[in-house]
């Protein structure tokens, strides 16, 4: 990430905290050190952004100022609202985390933002018992599809068997309670599908695979045109 990049970024975490933000919570969320938090800060400062707050206490970012305002639809905003809201409740952890924050982030940047105070949403997700939250090895998987990098994964199959590929990810399915990574095996030579609740382990290669992902995602595409059978495939032992 760019400086210019962690100062916006820092902008929108400070901007959806209603609380002071300490410089090692800032550092966290940024992966940076404590020194270059305050470094940021301090640039902030010069640059004109109403910052309260010191070292050992935490930074707030006075109300009034507004990076470029986002004007929403109420069926907008109901849409975006059950939509992360789904994320957060079915979503591995980081994912979850990033949906509550990048919520925050659009209510706090509205422009048509109701002056009464009744910020009740319209519409709230609800995960039924039956549908499982992603497991922590999905965050792996797709910082290998962003990335565009070989992943090596443990794999169980439906019948309990134990295997290890590297693999380059494509994209993830999503259905109601279970996602299907979609990816080329190296081991196969084949597109193959796993379900991302049965990836025991995910380890990103700093290998970048050799194809553009848009082109393996239009063979894929190609060769999987009905996305329902993913389903029954990723539960087969497709060898």
């Amino acid at each position: 990430m760019s400086r210019v990049s962690r100062l916006f970024e820092m902008l929108g975490v400070l901007r959806a905290r209603r609380r002071p933000v300490t410089a090692l919570e800032l550092a966290q969320e940024l992966g940076v050190s404590e020194r270059s938090v305050y470094r940021d800060v301090e640039t902030l400062r010069v640059l004109g952004a109403p910052l309260d707050g010191q070292a050992g206490v935490g930074f707030l970012l006075k109300e009034g100022f507004f990076l470029p305002n986002f004007a929403f639809s109420p069926e907008e905003v109901d849409a975006l609202i059950l939509g992360l809201g789904w994320v957060q409740q079915r979503a591995d952890p980081a994912f979850a985390r990033s949906s509550a924050s990048a919520l925050a982030k659009i209510m706090s940047s509205r422009n048509d933002h109701p002056t009464t105070g009744d910020d009740t949403p319209t519409l709230v997700a609800a995960a039924s018992v039956s549908e499982r939250s992603d497991p922590a090895q999905a965050a792996p998987l797709r910082e290998g599809i962003r990335r565009r990098r070989k992943v090596v994964i443990i794999y169980e199959d439906a019948s309990g068997a134990m295997s290890e590929r590297i693999v380059w990810p494509i994209t993830i399915v999503y259905f109601d309670d279970v996602r299907v990574l979609a990816a080329w095996c190296e081991n196969r030579l084949a597109f193959r599908h796993f379900r991302v609740d049965r990836v025991r382990a995910a380890t990103v290669l700093d290998e970048r695979y050799p194809e553009r992902r848009s082109a393996l995602f239009k063979r894929w595409r190609e060769q999987d045109r009905d996305w329902r059978s993913l389903l029954t495939v990723s539960d087969r032992a497709q060898g």
